[in-house]
C-alpha cells in the first residue's frame, strides 16, 4: 500500500481558505478519519491527494515522492463518493468491471471476473451481479460503490462520507464490513465524516480539522481523552463533554482554567452537589439523565436500569474533569 504525506498544504477558493498550513501522515495501511464541520477543509484534503486539485502551497507525497505532476491516474487512488454515482443501464457486474475494462490497465477479461466475483463476495452482494443498478436498494447501490473502488485494488482509498445517506441499522452493518475490509486488505484509507461513531469504531487515527487547519490528530483514544482544546473535545464522545464554569463546583480549579470538562465518566452521581433530574434518556444499553445543575445542563449515564425520575434531586461532583483557559485551549 502507501503512506501519504501532506506538507505544509494550503488551499483557497476566491477568499475563502480552505486549507491552511496542513501537515500530516498517514500512515501506510492506516485506517485515517478526518472530522470536522461542514467547511473545515476535509473534502478538499481528499481532493488534493486524489489530484483533482492543485495545492497553491505546499507539497503532497504518496512513499516519500511528490505527486504533485502526477495525475489521478498514475497515483493510483480510488474515490468513494457520498452519491452512489453508478451507471443506471448496467448490471452490477459490469459497474464493478468498469473500472478495470480501462484501455490503460489492459486487464485478460478472467481476471476482471475473478476479481469482480472476490468484491462481490467480500461485499454480500454476489446474488445480486446480474441485477439493474437500478433495481437496488440504497445500502446496496453503496455497496457497490464501494466495491467499484476495491475491485480495482489502489494503493490509497478515499472515502467522502460514503455512508451518511444510509438509515442506522446499514450505516451500523457498513461500519463493520469496511473495518474487516481494512483488516483483510491492509490497505490505506482516509475516511470523510460527520459522525464520530464511525470515527470511534473504525479508525487508527483521527484527524480534526477547523476552518481550515489541522488541530490535532491521533488515535481516537487521545483524541478522546486528551484533547487541545474544546473544540476538539466537542468532536469525539456520546453523550457530548459538558462545558462549566471553571468554578462551578467551588474552588480546585487550575489559575489559568475558566472551563471544565466534564464527561460522563468525570461525574461521580451520589455525593458531592445537588442538581435536579430534568429528563431521563432510556437508550435500552445505557441510559442518559439530564441534569439541571444551577444555570446549567449537565448531560451523563447512569444505570440503564435506574429508577430515578424527572423533578428528583441527586448528588453529583467532577472527578478528574478536564480544564480550559478562556481561549478554549487545554491546561
Amino acid at each position: 500500500m502507501a503512506e501519504v504525506g501532506l506538507h505544509g498544504v494550503g488551499m483557497s477558493y476566491g477568499a475563502t481558505q480552505a486549507l491552511q498550513d496542513v501537515s500530516m501522515t498517514i500512515p501506510d495501511g492506516a485506517f485515517v478519519v478526518l472530522l470536522g464541520p461542514t467547511g473545515a477543509g476535509k473534502t478538499t484534503t481528499l481532493r488534493l491527494i486524489a489530484g483533482l486539485e492543485r495545492p497553491e502551497h505546499g507539497d503532497i507525497t504518496i512513499d516519500g515522492q511528490s505527486v504533485l505532476r502526477d495525475t489521478p491516474a498514475q497515483r493510483d487512488v480510488a474515490m468513494v463518493f457520498q452519491q452512489y454515482s453508478l451507471y443506471p443501464h448496467l448490471s452490477v457486474r459490469d459497474n464493478l468491471a468498469f473500472p478495470l475494462r480501462s484501455p490503460m490497465l489492459r486487464l485478460p477479461e478472467a481476471e476482471i471476473a475473478a476479481r469482480v466475483q472476490a468484491v462481490a463476495r467480500s461485499l454480500r452482494i454476489e446474488h445480486k451481479l446480474n441485477n439493474k443498478a437500478t433495481a437496488l436498494s440504497g445500502g446496496e447501490m453503496q455497496r457497490v460503490s464501494i466495491g467499484r473502488a476495491l475491485v480495482r485494488q489502489p494503493r490509497i482509498y478515499l472515502m467522502d462520507e460514503p455512508l451518511s445517506s444510509l438509515d442506522a441499522k446499514l450505516r451500523a452493518d457498513l461500519r463493520v464490513e469496511l473495518k474487516r475490509i481494512h483488516a483483510d486488505l491492509g490497505a490505506t484509507f482516509l475516511y470523510v465524516t460527520h459522525d464520530q461513531i464511525e470515527a470511534m469504531t473504525m479508525a487508527t487515527h483521527v484527524g480534526v480539522l477547523d476552518q481550515g487547519r489541522l488541530v490535532q490528530f491521533g488515535t481516537p483514544r487521545e483524541i478522546y481523552e486528551d484533547p487541545v482544546s474544546t473544540y476538539v473535545a466537542s468532536r469525539l464522545g456520546q453523550p457530548r463533554i459538558t462545558l462549566l464554569p471553571a468554578g462551578s463546583f467551588g474552588p480546585g480549579a487550575p489559575a489559568a482554567a475558566a472551563q471544565m470538562g466534564l464527561r460522563p465518566e468525570h461525574i461521580v452521581i451520589g455525593e458531592g452537589q445537588s442538581a435536579t433530574v430534568r429528563r431521563v434518556e432510556r437508550l435500552g444499553d445505557q441510559t442518559r439523565l439530564h441534569l439541571a445543575f444551577g444555570p446549567h445542563e449537565i448531560v451523563t449515564l447512569t444505570d440503564p436500569h435506574t429508577p430515578l425520575a424527572a423533578g428528583e434531586s441527586i448528588a453529583i461532583r467532577p472527578q478528574n474533569p478536564l480544564w480550559f483557559d478562556a481561549h478554549g485551549n487545554r491546561i
